[in-house]
């Protein structure tokens, strides 16, 4: 049976899709423009930090072999004005937290372990140790050691890194762009009202930002008519501008589902129909480097789609090493009905005092009904079987969010 005739498992499907996903070029970008792109090349320290032993604490630079109590002081070293003055047996000198150590000394006394008498210091601790009080050369990092690995996503933290080591621009790979499409003359805009058999269009919108959170770049979005020869034309247009082109309806088996026929004249349709619930309708296409996905017009449909299949061809475009979410097991807290394909369930997932994850899914599971997504921070799956998954059952989930405490 031709592989788009036949319902797919969702795992053979996603292999399709991420052998058909390549990582885009790459650029340079200055470094206030490279937050939360894909980092294309490893950081190697090309310095160590820091520089200088620098003062952890406010307190006074001493020679820890020194026994005296009583020692003079000859200056007071702040951060970033190096005194040009050396450390000897009998004298410290007054410094603040992250200054360089002056030459000479060898470790910092906190300025509660000590007294003031007129230009002399009393050290009151008994026991002052070489180090003590004080960051060394490379602390921090070594000269070239590996800092953050290619295929990182650059958050505040690995921003921070680039730039103590002074770099003004960051190798980062291309931002997929991808275009959305919604589909039917049933569609109107959320500012229409609408008329008899008309709904507004929630696919577009949902659409376009769960694509920016997986990092593409939306170069255009907008909806098609159902009309053969424009909904080619612009589709084309959108294909040779895209790198991933997403539409939503018309991959179905009505008469006026056109999608799925005009991409398999356009280029090579892979599979077409799924083993998954909800989303059983969903086309995905290459058309030269673009990759197209058909998604369902159900508004759940196309959103577990698009996290399923969809995030994880962007993930690979951007050129990300996590690319796909490993699934977990969670106990159910509640008994769950099966179907006849697998079930993507939007649920809720929780830790216990001891670290053990619960679930419960989030109601109603209608694949219209996108108040079943509101709030779920997993994908419960639930494969087919006869008799229903009891409360403390284990099955399998894909976390798509943050795990907090158990819910009121």
């Amino acid at each position: 049976m031709p592989i788009g005739d036949r319902l797919l498992p969702p795992h053979e499907a996603l292999d399709i899709v991420l052998r058909h996903s390549r990582p885009l070029p790459t650029e340079l970008v200055p470094l206030e423009a490279a937050g939360d792109r894909v980092l294309a090349e490893p950081l190697i320290a090309d310095q160590d930090l820091p520089p200088f032993p620098a003062a952890t604490m406010d307190g006074f630079a001493v020679i820890a072999a020194d026994g005296s109590p009583w020692r003079e002081i000859i200056g007071e070293q702040f951060a970033g004005q190096p005194l040009p003055v050396e450390v000897t047996p009998g004298t410290a000198v007054r410094i603040t937290t992250g200054a360089p150590l002056p030459p000479g000394s060898d470790a910092v006394v906190p300025v509660e372990q000590t007294e003031l008498r007129d230009d002399h210091v009393v050290i009151r601790q008994e026991v002052v140790r070489v180090g003590e009080n004080v960051r060394p050369v490379g602390a921090d990092l070594r000269r070239g050691q590996v800092l953050i690995e290619a295929g990182t996503p650059l958050g505040p933290a690995e921003i921070g890194l680039l730039a103590s080591l002074g770099r003004v621009t960051v190798p980062v790979f291309r931002r997929p762009r991808l275009s959305v499409m919604s589909t039917g003359d049933e569609l109107v805009d959320p500012g229409q009202e609408p008329g008899p058999g008309q709904i507004r269009d929630s696919n577009r919108f949902s659409l376009v930002v769960a694509a920016r959170r997986a990092g593409a770049e939306v170069v255009w979005s907008g909806r098609a008519p159902d009309e053969v020869a424009a909904l080619r034309r612009l589709l084309e247009e959108r294909i040779a501008a895209s790198d991933i082109v997403v539409t939503s309806g018309g991959v179905s088996v009505g008469e006026r589902d056109f999608v799925k026929e005009i991409l398999g004249e356009l280029g090579t349709v892979h599979f077409r129909r799924l083993f998954m619930k909800p989303g059983k309708p969903l086309n995905f296409a290459t058309v030269g480097d673009t990759l197209v996905f058909g998604l369902p017009g159900n508004p759940v449909s196309a959103l577990v789609g698009f996290e399923i299949f969809v995030t994880a061809a962007l993930r690979v475009m951007a050129g990300r090493r996590d690319v796909q979410p490993r699934p977990v097991p969670v106990v159910l807290t509640h008994e769950i009905e099966s179907g006849d394909r697998l079930e993507y369930q939007r649920g809720v997932v929780w830790a216990d005092e001891a670290g053990v994850l619960h679930a419960r899914n989030t109601g109603p599971q209608a694949s219209a009904r996108l108040l079943s997504l509101v709030g779920a921070n997993a994908f419960l799956l639930i494969p087919p079987r006869e008799q229903p998954y009891r409360a403390g059952e284990r099955v399998m989930a894909i976390i798509r969010g943050p795990i907090g405490p158990a819910p009121g």
